[in-house]
């Protein structure tokens, strides 16, 4: 009877296996490079976790189950609730600031689609501790560092505004249900203009509302690069927004010229459209997009600074930002950047003939052992068939032992990107200490 994966879920065969890998291990890299400590947490926790930060609606995509003690349990759909459980447990202890990465493997049922699938993974950095916009600055450097690193240099823009100074804007246009003008400002990009305005009426908004926002909307246009976010909201501060807009006007002027200094000035634009659906974030927003190509969000992020209080912890300001590994796995293959998967072999060695095939297989150990990644062939190939493997591999170079070598008392070294050959004494084919 043939199986085949269920739908939602993806097998990794070679050479994507490693691909990913690669892209995790660069992106750890840059997290440990920029002071972020690694946090794991269960892929399995408790249901209530989850309603506690997102209520009864959570059930409707997490994969809950009831386990043989009768306990409701539920594979992960987010990092978020499980990070801020341990935080929670040791923040007496936990000297401030915070800065965890978690890589972590998720479940959602959700409807499958591309850059969407039910079993995914997710990189987050979090910081917890620091009230300022210096944590926002650090966590966008960090995730632009991570692009770059995995190859999505100048693939990508950051779109940042505020949850306090969209409140404002709404209720100097006239909106009656806050939530209703931040779904309206959500969906902008994802409906027409008809029903983007339907949208806005439904928020309470009078046609004289609706004017006064697109006319807001114009001037942002595809966005307002940092380095004129100060000229931008200029026109807020007389007679200004209504509260608690001025706060997050202040918020944003710092943080533009904080990324700024940071050098991410081309990839950081303000966006007043952007105020992410999720309900626990307090102020800052971002997501991030591709340059090029749809119009829909790779990732994002931004503060949430009550949510450790729901889990039984102090007050404790904190912001954080998730990238998922499908959409990454789009921009990059679509910008034909996706790594090559496993690594090229440094050394494959090739036995002449069927009986030094042990002794091929004797020195490609001796080179493992001295760190370097070395194969000898196991099928009981021709010699020619092995240096095929060997190219097909991308091995550096070939160690080809065999009875004329033997009897010479060497090594035939053949650089497998020149041709060149040489001899080498046993004593010279592992690296010297």
């Amino acid at each position: 009877m043939p199986f085949s994966t269920l739908r939602g879920f993806r097998d990794y065969p070679p050479p994507d296996a490693a691909a990913r890998a690669e892209i995790r291990r660069r992106m750890r890299a840059v997290a440990h490079r920029c002071g972020y400590q690694e946090l794991e947490t269960p892929s399995v926790e408790s249901l209530d976790l989850f309603r506690v930060k997102s209520g009864g609606d959570i059930e409707e995509q997490v994969w809950g189950f009831d386990d043989k003690g009768g306990r409701e349990v539920a594979l992960i759909p987010e990092t978020t609730p499980g990070l801020a459980r341990v935080f929670a447990e040791r923040a007496k202890a936990e000297p401030l600031p915070v800065k965890w990465v978690t890589l972590s493997k998720l479940w959602r049922y959700e409807e499958p689609q591309a850059g969407r699938s039910r079993e995914f993974s997710q990189v987050n950095f979090d910081i917890l501790g620091v009230p300022g916009i210096e944590a926002e600055a650090d966590i966008l450097a960090t995730a632009a560092l991570a692009l770059d690193e995995v190859g999505g240099d100048g693939l990508y823009i950051f779109r940042v505004s505020d949850r306090h100074f969209a409140e404002g804007l709404g209720r100097s246009v006239g909106a009656r249900d806050l939530l209703l003008f931040f779904h309206a400002l959500d969906r902008r990009s994802k409906v027409t203009e008809r029903e983007f305005v339907a949208d806005l009426q439904r928020s309470g908004l009078t046609p004289d509302g609706v004017s006064a926002l697109q006319a807001i909307l114009t001037a942002a246009g595809e966005g307002v690069p940092a380095t004129d976010v100060d000229q931008f909201v200029t026109r807020w501060d007389s007679p200004g927004l209504p509260p608690p807009g001025p706060e997050g006007l202040g918020r944003l002027r710092a943080l533009s010229t904080r990324v700024v200094k940071l050098g991410l000035g081309d990839r950081v634009l303000f966006d007043p459209t952007i105020v992410r659906g999720l309900a626990y974030y307090t102020s800052t927003v971002f997501e991030c997009y591709a340059r090029k190509g749809e119009s829909r969000a790779l990732f994002g992020g931004g503060r949430y600074d009550h949510l450790i209080e729901l889990f039984g912890g102090p007050p404790t300001p904190a912001v954080g930002l998730a990238i998922g590994d499908q959409t990454l796995e789009l921009l990059l293959r679509g910008a034909g950047r996706w790594p090559e998967g496993d690594p090229a072999l440094d050394t494959y060695v090739v036995s002449a003939t069927p009986e030094f095939a042990s002794e091929a297989a004797a020195w490609a150990q001796r080179l493992r052992v001295a760190g370097i990644s070395a194969d000898s062939d196991l099928m009981g190939r021709s010699m020619s068939r092995q240096l095929r493997e060997a190219a097909r591999r991308r091995a550096r170079r070939a160690l080809i032992v065999g009875p004329q070598e033997a009897a010479r008392g060497v090594v035939l070294e053949r650089d497998l990107g020149t041709g060149a050959q040489r001899e080498l004494a046993p004593d010279e084919v592992l690296p010297r200490a």
